[in-house]
């Protein structure tokens, strides 16, 4: 964390989401857009099953996602079985955050709690960040702009900055958890300090498997990944791709300064052989 953080520095907090009782209602979707007045998405026919955001982007801080599977939640069960994955996805706030790294105005901070937050007010729209993050979370809003009454000619361009999910700052700095975990009325979506949540995934996760569900796993739970850890986790209960999430994920910048280094000792070759041709041909 950031040296000027340090005094203000507090526990580490963040979302662990249990996607075996989450019911699909989407009361986190419609709280999220509430507290944090995201514009309204989702209003086409995907014609898959009751998804209507289809995933996540500037408009879509969470997304419930429905797959239906010809298979029984627990053990082998009947031939004709059929069960409902559904589950709340979100910016996983990252803990080596690649949009962090390559964002060239500090629009993107790591806030005192350890989440990711956007500044709108210092985002110049260049989206560098857009194909850095290995979920395809964070994403540029194509939207006219609504937040500058002062500049009329402003307010009818397209916005052009890139929007996501906040884990609710302004809530947080006042005692209170985040909008879409306060609305979960099945607790799917459990807000708290990251150890602890930890420590509870793993009491649930043996308690699923002692009970033979199908495919239960946890999901960004393991501070050696490659992104050093989740700061928003998963129990899911099939493979991670069949959630559209990337079954391996690593932090896009891992090898830029590898990349660096090469590309400067390729440069520093060719100056010497322009060097080298100029001084032999002046000869």
């Amino acid at each position: 964390m950031l040296d000027s953080y340090r005094a203000e520095a507090q526990e580490r907090v963040g979302f662990f989401t249990d996607t075996s009782v989450c019911i699909g209602c989407k009361a986190c979707e419609v709280a999220c857009k509430e507290w944090n007045l995201v514009p309204e998405d989702g209003l086409v026919w995907t014609g898959e099953s009751y998804d209507n955001t289809s995933e996540l982007g500037a408009n879509s801080w969470r997304h419930v996602a429905f797959i239906e599977q010809n298979e029984p939640r627990q053990g082998e069960g009947e031939d004709d079985a059929l069960r409902w994955l559904m589950s709340s996805d979100v910016c996983k706030h990252c803990t080596h955050a690649a949009c962090l790294d390559v964002c060239p105005t500090g629009a993107l901070f790591r806030t005192e709690f350890g989440t990711v937050v956007v500044q709108e007010d210092v985002c110049n729209g260049c989206g560098y960040c857009v194909p850095a993050c290995p979920f395809g979370v964070i994403d540029r809003r194509h939207l006219p702009r609504t937040d500058a009454p002062a500049i009329p000619l402003l307010s009818k361009e397209e916005d052009g900055r890139v929007w996501k999910c906040t884990l609710c700052y302004d809530r947080l700095k006042g005692g209170h958890e985040p909008a879409c975990a306060k609305a979960c009325p099945t607790n799917s979506i459990q807000f708290g300090p990251l150890d602890e949540l930890r420590e509870r995934a793993d009491r649930r996760l043996e308690k699923l498997q002692a009970e033979s569900w199908n495919g239960a796993r946890l999901y960004g739970r393991d501070p050696d990944d490659g992104v050093g850890g989740f700061g928003a986790f998963f129990l899911l209960l099939d493979e991670p791709e069949v959630y559209g999430l990337p079954p391996d994920p690593v932090v896009t910048t891992r090898d830029l300064p590898e990349m660096w280094a090469t590309a400067a000792v390729a440069m520093g070759a060719l100056v010497l052989g322009v060097v080298a041709a100029f001084l032999g041909g002046s000869r």
